[in-house]
């Protein structure tokens, strides 16, 4: 039995429901990454015969799951791991790097990009002297089709020079022209949607989003990038880990 069953075993003679146990253990092997984006998980018929349970129980811990936004379903194909982002509060990671790591395959979407003269809180974010322009960048953040995320991004145009070359991660190309993000400072909060966030994000007019404010520095310690990334909430969470 390959190790990916393993983990599915069930304990009969626990008073927890062997379907809040089967829904919990996939939870588990989804963020532990047993299953790719690619693949489809065991459907209720395999999810039976391997573990010795019901299709009603395996049938429970599916809808379990597709209730909680983890999986959703292919229809003829069964079901497939949906695109979520657990992020890390005390490590660097760019958009594209989370998802290929998870299987995904992310999109930019362009929305806008923008040479323009730097507004106050733009120069005191990147320490900026006055009259300095900066590149405005504007995303739709995708993962197999699926939006994530709007995000707005500032960038001194003196470490752009080519705003068309960009690719789907920006923290790649500035690594490639010399100017890496090392760290970065980032404050979290919760907004609700506006008229034009629910438009592009696909979501209800007020529904609850994740803004992540981050400025990211170089290895000189300069600030180099101010983003806004408006997050839907259904797709994203942090965890911070914390010792005593």
């Amino acid at each position: 039995m390959s190790t990916r069953w393993l983990a599915l075993q069930l304990d009969v003679t626990s008073s927890t429901p062997l379907y809040l146990q089967l829904t919990a253990k996939l939870t588990r092997a989804i963020h532990a990454g047993k299953w790719q984006a690619s693949e489809a998980l065991p459907s209720e018929r395999s999810l039976a015969e391997h573990l010795s349970i019901s299709r009603v129980t395996a049938r429970k811990a599916l809808e379990l799951l597709r209730q909680q936004g983890l999986i959703g379903r292919h229809h003829g194909s069964g079901s497939f791991i949906t695109p979520q982002i657990v992020q890390s509060l005390s490590h660097l990671f760019s958009f594209s790097e989370m998802l290929r790591a998870k299987g995904f395959k992310p999109v930019s979407v362009w929305l806008a990009r923008e040479r323009v003269p730097a507004s106050i809180d733009e120069m005191l974010a990147l320490g900026l002297p006055l009259g300095s322009e900066v590149w405005r960048l504007k995303r739709q953040r995708q993962a197999d089709g699926v939006v994530m995320s709007i995000e707005i991004t500032t960038i001194p145009a003196a470490l752009l020079p080519d705003p068309q070359a960009l690719g789907d991660s920006l923290y790649a190309y500035l690594e490639q022209n010399g100017h890496a993000v090392r760290r970065a400072l980032q404050h979290v909060r919760a907004i609700n949607a506006d008229e034009e966030l629910a438009r592009l994000a696909g979501i209800a007019l007020n529904q609850a989003m994740l803004l992540v404010t981050r400025i990211g520095y170089d290895q000189y310690n300069r600030a180099i990038e101010l983003s806004d990334s408006y997050c839907r909430n259904d797709y994203y969470d942090y965890v911070a880990e914390l010792t005593r």
